[in-house]
């Protein structure tokens, strides 16, 4: 049995879940139901849990602390005045309060959640990323002539496939520019145009801060796709149950990549994980083509953790069960060593 701590879970106001999900339908329980798991989870492994909602004021983490006077904080925030990449603040602001928290440290969150930024660090690094451009808002799309068709458009800095769909894939300047429009208009954020790579979408998720250990490679499988439909996570495959229904999307290991290959994605996320100081756990993103070569398409610290969901799926099939892997995530936080604590 490992030792009790009080621990502080952090997330939107939203998303504080209840004490228990009877009376819920699916629909209901989906807003919430990753806070349900890591914190009937954390209650499960004997620990004291309070979880505090936060939406736009410090305050209330600092309230918290206060009273609660907690051993670490378990970060579920994606997100701080409704803007993802503020996130990153928040975990600075735990540094500040020399509080312990699970997840990623924030110089890593500001790098990854920046794809442009991220994508320069690891092709310097001579890591494998799809060519790309940057349409600030407020500027004249120009393609630059590095940059060939097909090309798939979208926010620099929203994730979860927020404002990717079909017609994000284009093939005209014309067609680019619509779609970089799109973008600044809807999302109010930066567009970014990356080179589309026609393949397989497989996930690596990697735990750890200086001791990595990666998990089995996960796929996201269209086994009901139409033709001619682009086989990519848009906003809608990954949130509109019945068309996840209809066009058969499944998550499962990807068995049937030779060992050798399997093996280059791993020692590659490894590499991807530690060029961009990533901490805690994250999930790769990677494109594998037809004759097996593989792009990164993002690095996502502090993925879905949900019970169910390809970072826990991936880790059980690794051997580590659920409560294990939420224990893990706990110790992970309390060891790494920031910067006040003297590292």
């Amino acid at each position: 049995m490992s030792r009790s701590y009080r621990i502080l879970v952090l997330t939107h106001e939203d998303k504080v879940p209840p004490d228990s999900m009877d009376g819920y339908t699916e629909k209901e329980m989906a807003e919430w139901k990753t806070d349900y798991d890591v914190v009937a989870t954390l209650h499960n492994l004997g620990h004291t849990v309070q979880v505090r909602g936060v939406v736009s004021d410090l305050g209330v983490i600092n309230r918290a602390i206060d009273q609660f006077k907690p051993h670490i904080c378990f970060n579920l925030l994606e997100e701080f005045h409704g803007v993802a990449l503020y996130d990153q603040h928040v975990v600075s602001y735990l540094e500040l309060m020399r509080k312990p928290y699970t997840g990623c440290n924030p110089r890593g969150l500001t790098i990854a959640h920046d794809k442009a930024l991220s994508k320069k660090i690891l092709a310097y690094h001579r890591m494998p990323v799809p060519k790309f451009a940057v349409f600030p808002m407020g500027r004249k799309v120009r393609r630059p002539s590095r940059l060939d068709y097909p090309l798939l458009v979208k926010s620099l800095i929203e994730h979860a496939s927020l404002g990717i769909s079909t017609a994000s894939i284009v093939y005209s300047d014309d067609k680019l520019a619509e779609r970089v429009a799109y973008i600044h208009e809807t999302l109010e954020t930066d567009a970014i145009a990356e080179q589309y790579i026609d393949g397989r979408e497989v996930y690596c998720g990697v735990i750890g801060n200086q001791r990595l250990q990666v998990l089995p490679i996960w796929e996201l499988q269209f086994k009901n796709l139409p033709p001619g439909v682009p086989r990519i996570a848009t906003e809608r495959v990954k949130f509109d149950e019945a068309y996840q229904i209809k066009i058969g999307l499944d998550a499962g290991p990807a068995d049937d990549l030779s060992p050798a290959l399997a093996l280059r994605i791993q020692q590659l996320s490894k590499r991807v994980y530690r060029t961009l100081g990533l901490t805690g756990y994250a999930r790769l993103d990677w494109r594998m083509t037809e004759d097996e070569k593989i792009y990164l398409l993002e690095a996502n610290p502090n993925p879905d953790i949900g019970y169910g969901q390809e970072f826990a799926e991936s880790a059980e099939h690794a051997g580590i069960d659920y409560e294990t892997l939420i224990q893990r995530v706990v110790n992970l936080g309390l060891r790494y060593r920031a910067h006040w604590r003297g590292a």
